[in-house]
């Protein structure tokens, strides 16, 4: 196995320069410009009614455990096709407009953007009941992906999307044309380090403390190694105003089966199973570990250490490429968007018909 290894930093930069759903016409009108608008007492419905993105929101219907469901999407196209698409994979707090830089970026460079809100999350379905694995989720978007004719993707994920992302392009390594994993979670077992396992009702208990308040403490220490910085903001009042809406139980619920899905389906002991080309883009500040405040502290001193996780990781992914960013946390994407999507740019995987 073959792991290369970059760091970035800005100096880096600096020198380096229903049953189917129907598909729905792209849009390419561009959204850079665009600023979040989330206010500090406001009220979002239980599919983030009130809250606007940056592109417009399809829905994608489809049968799954007997119901049917609607997977909120942007599916956004530039005006010089390059012949990819990139798929876009939110993390457990937070949703497809969160990646509204990087669908500016990746657009401008010719790609085709999908960004999806995964069921349970943001604009998409909060089922009443729902056996969430990252099978099932992975599953859903490839359904997702098959009504857009889509069968050739890169997959841009970023911490619970990577974990789907790694199942994806275990389930469907044809139309995995590369994994992008920023700061994912998976890469380590944490039951097996020490953290014990609490019930979903417990999970579900913890998910209706969460305020604003706890959100933005959480995200500073671990998404933005200590930084705040006024654009953070809209992210956790998002979040935050999901949370104080009439749906508070049925998001919380969600939540709580999620919590669940991440703590017993590791993706960890495959990793040497993926077969497509690999690019890790880790934050290595970054301290993320689930369930991290059941443990003592010199077990939660072991856990979530990204700087030594990201190189193990991609000494285990066949051909894997590791770019590190030393001073950025969990979500470098939006902590430094500029020297982020420079180097995603430069690491991705050029269409066959440019190599």
């Amino acid at each position: 196995m073959t792991c290369f290894r970059r760091s970035f930093g800005r100096l880096a930069f600096i020198a380096a320069l229903l049953p189917v759903g129907a598909a729905a016409p792209a849009d390419s009108a561009p959204a850079d410009s665009w600023v979040p608008v989330a206010g500090a007492t406001a009220v979002y419905g239980p599919e983030l009614q009130g809250f606007d993105y940056p592109y417009p929101v399809r829905r994608f219907a489809f049968a799954s455990q007997r119901q049917t469901l609607h997977m909120a999407y942007m599916d956004v196209r530039p005006a010089n096709w390059n012949g990819r698409t990139a798929v876009l994979l939110h993390g457990k707090n937070y949703c497809a407009a969160t990646w509204n830089t990087s669908i500016v970026a990746l657009v401008a460079a010719g790609y085709r953007v999908i960004a999806p809100d995964q069921i349970g999350f943001c604009k998409s379905t909060k089922p009443q009941g729902y056996q969430y694995t990252f099978q099932q989720l992975a599953r859903n978007t490839h359904a997702l992906l098959t009504s857009l004719g889509v069968t050739d993707a890169t997959l841009i994920a970023h911490s619970t999307g990577g974990m789907i992302a790694v199942r994806y392009a275990l389930m469907y390594p044809a139309q995995t044309q590369q994994l992008v994993l920023v700061n994912p979670i998976g890469l380590e077992d944490w039951k097996a380090k020490g953290v014990p396992s609490i019930s979903v009702d417990e999970w579900y208990a913890r998910e209706l403390t969460v305020t604003a308040d706890s959100i933005r403490r959480y995200q500073q220490t671990t998404y933005f190694a200590g930084q705040w910085r006024a654009e953070f903001e809209p992210w956790v009042q998002m979040s935050a105003g999901l949370n104080r809406g009439p749906g508070k139980k049925l998001v919380a619920w969600n939540s709580a089966l999620v919590d669940d899905m991440i703590y017993t389906q590791p993706v960890f002991y495959e990793l040497e199973h993926i077969a497509v080309p690999t690019l890790l883009m880790i934050g290595d500040k970054d301290n993320t570990a689930i369930g991290k405040d059941l443990v003592s502290p010199a077990i939660r001193e072991t856990l979530g250490r990204y700087a030594d996780l990201g190189k193990h990781a991609a000494e285990r992914i066949p051909g894997a490429e590791l770019i590190e960013f030393p001073e950025l946390g969990h979500a470098p994407q939006i902590q430094d968007p500029v020297v982020f999507h420079a180097a995603l740019l430069k690491g991705l995987v050029l269409p066959k018909d440019q190599e």
